[in-house]
Protein backbone atom coordinates (compact mmCIF):
# COMPACT_ATOMS: atom_id res chain seq x y z
CA UNK A 1 0.00 0.00 0.00
CA UNK A 2 1.08 3.28 -1.26
CA UNK A 3 2.59 5.55 2.39
CA UNK A 4 -0.36 7.54 4.19
CA UNK A 5 0.91 9.97 6.21
CA UNK A 6 -2.49 10.77 7.98
CA UNK A 7 -2.98 6.77 8.76
CA UNK A 8 0.59 6.60 10.21
CA UNK A 9 -0.47 8.82 12.81
CA UNK A 10 -3.89 7.66 13.42
CA UNK A 11 -2.24 4.23 13.83
CA UNK A 12 0.08 5.77 16.25
CA UNK A 13 -2.38 6.92 18.30
CA UNK A 14 -4.05 3.69 18.89
CA UNK A 15 -6.48 2.63 15.36
CA UNK A 16 -5.90 -0.96 13.89
CA UNK A 17 -4.92 -0.67 10.00
CA UNK A 18 -7.42 -2.96 7.77
CA UNK A 19 -7.12 -2.98 4.24
CA UNK A 20 -10.87 -3.67 2.50
CA UNK A 21 -11.89 -2.15 -1.18
CA UNK A 22 -15.31 -2.59 -1.27
CA UNK A 23 -17.57 -4.34 -4.31
CA UNK A 24 -19.32 -1.10 -4.98
CA UNK A 25 -16.18 1.44 -4.50
CA UNK A 26 -15.94 1.81 -8.22
CA UNK A 27 -19.54 2.20 -9.32
CA UNK A 28 -22.37 4.57 -9.63
CA UNK A 29 -25.43 3.98 -7.90
CA UNK A 30 -29.65 4.53 -9.79
CA UNK A 31 -32.52 5.03 -7.73
CA UNK A 32 -34.35 1.23 -7.87
CA UNK A 33 -37.57 2.57 -7.42
CA UNK A 34 -40.83 3.38 -9.92
CA UNK A 35 -41.02 7.80 -10.28
CA UNK A 36 -43.66 7.48 -13.09
CA UNK A 37 -43.10 9.93 -16.38
CA UNK A 38 -45.73 11.81 -18.30
CA UNK A 39 -44.85 11.20 -22.19
CA UNK A 40 -44.47 14.10 -23.85
CA UNK A 41 -44.07 13.22 -27.25
CA UNK A 42 -47.68 11.12 -28.77
CA UNK A 43 -50.81 9.86 -26.25
CA UNK A 44 -48.69 7.18 -25.16
CA UNK A 45 -44.91 5.54 -25.15
CA UNK A 46 -44.35 4.12 -28.61
CA UNK A 47 -41.57 2.82 -29.97
CA UNK A 48 -40.15 4.91 -32.67
CA UNK A 49 -37.46 4.16 -35.61
CA UNK A 50 -34.50 5.70 -36.27
CA UNK A 51 -35.11 7.11 -39.89
CA UNK A 52 -33.35 10.47 -39.82
CA UNK A 53 -29.74 11.42 -40.60
CA UNK A 54 -27.89 11.22 -37.25
CA UNK A 55 -26.28 14.16 -35.77
CA UNK A 56 -23.18 15.49 -36.98
CA UNK A 57 -21.18 17.34 -34.76
CA UNK A 58 -17.76 19.42 -35.60
CA UNK A 59 -16.11 18.36 -32.19
CA UNK A 60 -17.68 16.57 -28.78
CA UNK A 61 -16.85 17.04 -25.10
CA UNK A 62 -17.24 13.94 -23.01
CA UNK A 63 -17.58 13.71 -19.37
CA UNK A 64 -17.04 11.10 -16.92
CA UNK A 65 -16.23 10.46 -13.11
CA UNK A 66 -14.87 7.94 -10.93
CA UNK A 67 -14.79 6.98 -7.08
CA UNK A 68 -12.10 4.91 -5.42
CA UNK A 69 -12.22 4.42 -1.87
CA UNK A 70 -11.00 1.50 0.55
CA UNK A 71 -11.23 0.66 4.43
CA UNK A 72 -7.25 1.03 5.37
CA UNK A 73 -8.22 1.17 9.23
CA UNK A 74 -10.46 1.08 12.16
CA UNK A 75 -10.39 2.77 15.51
CA UNK A 76 -13.14 0.45 17.27
CA UNK A 77 -16.03 -0.36 14.82
CA UNK A 78 -15.64 3.03 13.78
CA UNK A 79 -14.32 2.33 9.52
CA UNK A 80 -10.97 4.69 8.41
CA UNK A 81 -11.98 5.47 4.54
CA UNK A 82 -9.53 6.75 1.96
CA UNK A 83 -11.14 7.90 -0.67
CA UNK A 84 -10.13 10.02 -4.29
CA UNK A 85 -12.93 10.95 -6.68
CA UNK A 86 -12.24 12.54 -10.06
CA UNK A 87 -13.87 13.80 -13.24
CA UNK A 88 -12.50 14.96 -16.53
CA UNK A 89 -13.56 16.12 -19.81
CA UNK A 90 -12.30 15.18 -23.06
CA UNK A 91 -13.07 16.94 -26.68
CA UNK A 92 -12.90 14.89 -29.67
CA UNK A 93 -11.87 16.62 -33.00
CA UNK A 94 -10.92 15.14 -36.15
CA UNK A 95 -11.27 11.61 -34.48
CA UNK A 96 -8.59 12.16 -31.71
CA UNK A 97 -9.77 12.75 -27.62
CA UNK A 98 -7.62 15.18 -26.07
CA UNK A 99 -8.05 16.30 -22.48
CA UNK A 100 -9.41 20.01 -21.55
CA UNK A 101 -10.60 19.49 -18.12
CA UNK A 102 -10.15 17.59 -15.11
CA UNK A 103 -10.43 17.49 -11.08
CA UNK A 104 -9.64 15.30 -8.22
CA UNK A 105 -10.54 15.34 -4.93
CA UNK A 106 -8.81 13.00 -2.03
CA UNK A 107 -10.70 12.92 1.59
CA UNK A 108 -10.94 10.58 4.53
CA UNK A 109 -14.28 9.49 5.53
CA UNK A 110 -15.26 8.80 9.12
CA UNK A 111 -17.55 9.56 11.80
CA UNK A 112 -14.90 11.91 13.35
CA UNK A 113 -17.63 12.40 16.78
CA UNK A 114 -17.57 8.08 17.09
CA UNK A 115 -13.69 8.32 17.50
CA UNK A 116 -11.76 7.83 20.19
CA UNK A 117 -9.94 10.91 21.73
CA UNK A 118 -6.34 10.39 20.68
CA UNK A 119 -7.22 9.14 17.17
CA UNK A 120 -9.85 12.19 16.34
CA UNK A 121 -6.81 14.36 17.83
CA UNK A 122 -3.83 12.50 15.57
CA UNK A 123 -6.66 13.23 12.73
CA UNK A 124 -7.37 16.49 13.38
CA UNK A 125 -3.63 17.63 13.07
CA UNK A 126 -2.89 15.72 9.62
CA UNK A 127 -4.44 18.84 8.03
CA UNK A 128 -6.26 16.25 5.53
CA UNK A 129 -10.33 17.34 4.41
CA UNK A 130 -12.55 14.70 6.20
CA UNK A 131 -16.32 13.64 5.24
CA UNK A 132 -18.10 13.59 8.31
CA UNK A 133 -20.66 10.43 8.87
CA UNK A 134 -21.95 13.13 11.60
CA UNK A 135 -25.25 11.94 11.01
CA UNK A 136 -24.72 7.95 11.05
CA UNK A 137 -23.93 6.32 14.36
CA UNK A 138 -21.58 3.80 13.75
CA UNK A 139 -22.78 0.08 14.28
CA UNK A 140 -22.64 -2.98 11.64
CA UNK A 141 -20.38 -2.54 9.08
CA UNK A 142 -22.35 -2.80 6.18
CA UNK A 143 -24.72 -0.11 7.21
CA UNK A 144 -21.53 2.42 7.75
CA UNK A 145 -19.76 1.54 4.64
CA UNK A 146 -23.34 2.44 2.74
CA UNK A 147 -23.58 5.64 4.22
CA UNK A 148 -20.12 6.65 3.56
CA UNK A 149 -20.44 5.38 -0.38
CA UNK A 150 -23.33 7.54 -0.50
CA UNK A 151 -21.29 10.74 0.82
CA UNK A 152 -19.03 9.52 -1.71
CA UNK A 153 -21.36 9.02 -4.71
CA UNK A 154 -22.54 12.52 -3.76
CA UNK A 155 -18.69 14.12 -3.96
CA UNK A 156 -17.70 12.32 -6.80
CA UNK A 157 -20.94 14.12 -8.53
CA UNK A 158 -20.23 17.68 -7.49
CA UNK A 159 -16.89 16.99 -8.96
CA UNK A 160 -18.32 15.61 -12.26
CA UNK A 161 -20.36 19.21 -12.29
CA UNK A 162 -17.55 21.43 -11.27
CA UNK A 163 -15.74 20.27 -14.61
CA UNK A 164 -18.56 19.87 -17.11
CA UNK A 165 -21.04 23.25 -16.10
CA UNK A 166 -17.89 25.57 -17.12
CA UNK A 167 -17.53 23.73 -20.12
CA UNK A 168 -21.10 23.89 -21.12
CA UNK A 169 -21.66 27.72 -20.28
CA UNK A 170 -18.69 28.50 -23.17
CA UNK A 171 -19.40 25.74 -25.66
CA UNK A 172 -19.11 26.54 -29.41
CA UNK A 173 -22.30 26.65 -31.64
CA UNK A 174 -21.77 23.77 -33.37
CA UNK A 175 -20.51 21.43 -31.09
CA UNK A 176 -22.18 18.82 -28.28
CA UNK A 177 -21.08 17.73 -24.47
CA UNK A 178 -21.98 14.65 -23.32
CA UNK A 179 -21.85 13.85 -19.76
CA UNK A 180 -22.37 10.31 -18.03
CA UNK A 181 -25.00 10.31 -15.77
CA UNK A 182 -27.94 12.37 -15.81
CA UNK A 183 -28.41 15.77 -15.82
CA UNK A 184 -31.24 16.60 -13.81
CA UNK A 185 -29.03 17.44 -10.19
CA UNK A 186 -27.69 20.35 -12.21
CA UNK A 187 -29.56 23.41 -13.57
CA UNK A 188 -26.73 24.30 -15.97
CA UNK A 189 -26.50 21.14 -17.78
CA UNK A 190 -29.97 20.42 -17.64
CA UNK A 191 -31.11 23.93 -19.59
CA UNK A 192 -28.73 23.58 -22.36
CA UNK A 193 -29.55 22.85 -25.70
CA UNK A 194 -26.58 20.59 -26.84
CA UNK A 195 -26.02 18.60 -23.37
CA UNK A 196 -26.45 14.95 -23.21
CA UNK A 197 -26.85 12.89 -20.03
CA UNK A 198 -25.94 8.97 -20.68
CA UNK A 199 -27.42 6.82 -18.25
CA UNK A 200 -26.42 2.91 -18.75
CA UNK A 201 -28.27 1.64 -15.59
CA UNK A 202 -31.72 1.22 -15.46
CA UNK A 203 -32.76 0.46 -11.82
CA UNK A 204 -35.45 3.52 -11.93
CA UNK A 205 -38.83 2.30 -13.20
CA UNK A 206 -40.11 5.16 -15.08
CA UNK A 207 -43.53 2.97 -16.90
CA UNK A 208 -45.43 -0.25 -16.01
CA UNK A 209 -47.32 -2.47 -17.90
CA UNK A 210 -47.49 -2.48 -21.35
CA UNK A 211 -45.28 0.82 -21.89
CA UNK A 212 -42.52 -1.13 -19.64
CA UNK A 213 -42.58 -3.92 -21.91
CA UNK A 214 -42.22 -1.43 -24.96
CA UNK A 215 -39.45 0.51 -23.28
CA UNK A 216 -37.48 -3.13 -22.55
CA UNK A 217 -38.16 -5.13 -25.63
CA UNK A 218 -36.78 -1.85 -27.80
CA UNK A 219 -35.82 -3.49 -30.88
CA UNK A 220 -32.19 -1.96 -32.24
CA UNK A 221 -32.04 1.12 -34.12
CA UNK A 222 -35.18 2.21 -32.43
CA UNK A 223 -36.10 4.53 -29.81
CA UNK A 224 -39.33 5.45 -27.58
CA UNK A 225 -41.19 8.59 -27.11
CA UNK A 226 -40.01 11.48 -25.46
CA UNK A 227 -40.94 11.29 -21.84
CA UNK A 228 -40.20 13.53 -18.76
CA UNK A 229 -39.58 11.70 -15.58
CA UNK A 230 -41.05 12.11 -11.90
CA UNK A 231 -38.98 13.25 -9.26
CA UNK A 232 -36.00 13.16 -11.06
CA UNK A 233 -33.52 15.41 -9.53
CA UNK A 234 -34.00 18.91 -8.86
CA UNK A 235 -34.05 19.75 -12.39
CA UNK A 236 -36.98 18.80 -15.39
CA UNK A 237 -35.26 16.80 -17.89
CA UNK A 238 -36.88 14.97 -20.91
CA UNK A 239 -35.73 11.62 -21.46
CA UNK A 240 -35.99 8.45 -23.78
CA UNK A 241 -34.52 5.12 -24.49
CA UNK A 242 -32.39 4.34 -27.31
CA UNK A 243 -31.22 0.45 -28.10
CA UNK A 244 -27.97 0.30 -29.71
CA UNK A 245 -27.55 -3.43 -29.75
CA UNK A 246 -29.68 -6.42 -30.62
CA UNK A 247 -30.49 -7.88 -27.05
CA UNK A 248 -32.30 -11.46 -28.16
CA UNK A 249 -30.25 -13.82 -26.30
CA UNK A 250 -28.45 -11.73 -23.67
CA UNK A 251 -30.78 -9.88 -20.97
CA UNK A 252 -33.74 -7.11 -21.75
CA UNK A 253 -30.95 -4.35 -21.13
CA UNK A 254 -28.11 -5.31 -23.30
CA UNK A 255 -27.37 -2.46 -25.42
CA UNK A 256 -29.90 -0.18 -24.19
CA UNK A 257 -29.46 3.44 -23.17
CA UNK A 258 -31.18 6.22 -21.70
CA UNK A 259 -30.91 9.84 -22.93
CA UNK A 260 -31.29 13.23 -21.03
CA UNK A 261 -32.08 16.49 -22.89
CA UNK A 262 -33.08 19.61 -22.03
CA UNK A 263 -36.89 19.80 -21.57
CA UNK A 264 -38.23 21.86 -24.49
CA UNK A 265 -39.57 20.93 -28.20
CA UNK A 266 -36.12 20.92 -29.77
CA UNK A 267 -34.96 18.06 -27.53
CA UNK A 268 -38.16 16.33 -28.75
CA UNK A 269 -37.63 16.96 -32.89
CA UNK A 270 -34.20 16.09 -32.37
CA UNK A 271 -34.71 12.61 -30.73
CA UNK A 272 -34.28 10.91 -33.71
CA UNK A 273 -30.74 12.51 -34.86
CA UNK A 274 -29.51 12.20 -31.35
CA UNK A 275 -30.20 8.54 -31.64
CA UNK A 276 -28.82 7.75 -34.56
CA UNK A 277 -25.94 9.51 -33.75
CA UNK A 278 -25.51 7.18 -30.17
CA UNK A 279 -26.10 4.02 -32.72
CA UNK A 280 -23.04 4.97 -35.11
CA UNK A 281 -21.07 6.13 -31.80
CA UNK A 282 -21.24 1.96 -30.47
CA UNK A 283 -18.31 1.12 -32.33
CA UNK A 284 -15.39 0.87 -31.78
CA UNK A 285 -16.22 -1.49 -29.01
CA UNK A 286 -15.28 -0.06 -25.52
CA UNK A 287 -13.69 -3.90 -24.59
CA UNK A 288 -12.84 -5.39 -22.36
CA UNK A 289 -14.84 -3.64 -20.10
CA UNK A 290 -17.72 -5.93 -19.31
CA UNK A 291 -20.38 -2.78 -19.92
CA UNK A 292 -19.24 -2.50 -23.51
CA UNK A 293 -22.73 -2.89 -24.73
CA UNK A 294 -23.89 0.78 -23.54
CA UNK A 295 -20.55 2.15 -22.93
CA UNK A 296 -19.55 4.27 -25.62
CA UNK A 297 -16.25 4.49 -26.21
CA UNK A 298 -15.56 8.26 -25.49
CA UNK A 299 -16.75 7.28 -22.18
CA UNK A 300 -14.78 4.19 -21.89
CA UNK A 301 -11.67 6.66 -22.65
CA UNK A 302 -12.21 9.11 -20.19
CA UNK A 303 -12.39 6.20 -17.59
CA UNK A 304 -9.11 4.91 -18.87
CA UNK A 305 -7.58 8.16 -18.47
CA UNK A 306 -9.11 8.93 -15.07
CA UNK A 307 -8.16 5.15 -13.60
CA UNK A 308 -4.44 5.51 -14.98
CA UNK A 309 -4.56 8.75 -12.56
CA UNK A 310 -6.29 7.13 -9.63
CA UNK A 311 -4.10 6.22 -6.51
CA UNK A 312 -3.15 2.15 -6.59
CA UNK A 313 -3.76 1.70 -3.20
CA UNK A 314 -7.56 1.77 -4.01
CA UNK A 315 -7.82 -0.82 -6.61
CA UNK A 316 -8.27 -4.35 -5.54
CA UNK A 317 -5.49 -6.64 -4.71
CA UNK A 318 -7.13 -10.37 -4.85
CA UNK A 319 -4.26 -11.55 -2.46
CA UNK A 320 -5.05 -8.86 -0.05
CA UNK A 321 -7.93 -10.83 1.74
CA UNK A 322 -5.29 -14.17 2.63
CA UNK A 323 -4.50 -14.52 6.48
CA UNK A 324 -1.41 -13.73 7.38
CA UNK A 325 -0.83 -17.29 8.24
CA UNK A 326 -2.10 -18.23 4.86
CA UNK A 327 0.19 -15.82 2.93
CA UNK A 328 3.25 -17.07 4.75
CA UNK A 329 2.57 -20.36 3.97
CA UNK A 330 1.98 -19.66 0.15
CA UNK A 331 5.24 -17.70 -0.01
CA UNK A 332 7.54 -20.90 1.37
CA UNK A 333 5.75 -23.30 -0.75
CA UNK A 334 6.62 -20.87 -4.18
CA UNK A 335 9.01 -22.38 -6.34
CA UNK A 336 12.27 -20.22 -6.53
CA UNK A 337 12.05 -17.75 -8.72
CA UNK A 338 8.39 -17.24 -9.11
Amino acid sequence: MARLPWLDAVLAAGAVPASFVPDASGGRSDAADVTGADVMEGSGLAVHELRHPPLAPSAVTFVDGIQRWAVVGYDGVVPLISAYVAAAARRRTGGRLHTVAEESRRVIVTAEGSLSPPVREALRRSGEPVVDLKDDVPGQPGRTLTAAGMRIERLRESVERAVAEPLADRLPEDEWLVVDGVLSNSKDLASHPRTLGLIKSHGAQYFTGEELRRALMLPPGHRTSVFQPHRHGSQAVYSWYVRIWPWEGHDLLYGLLRVEARADAESIARADAIGAWLVNERKPLSTPDARFDRLLYPIHDVETYLRSRAPLHLVTDPGSRLPPAATAATAATAEPGT
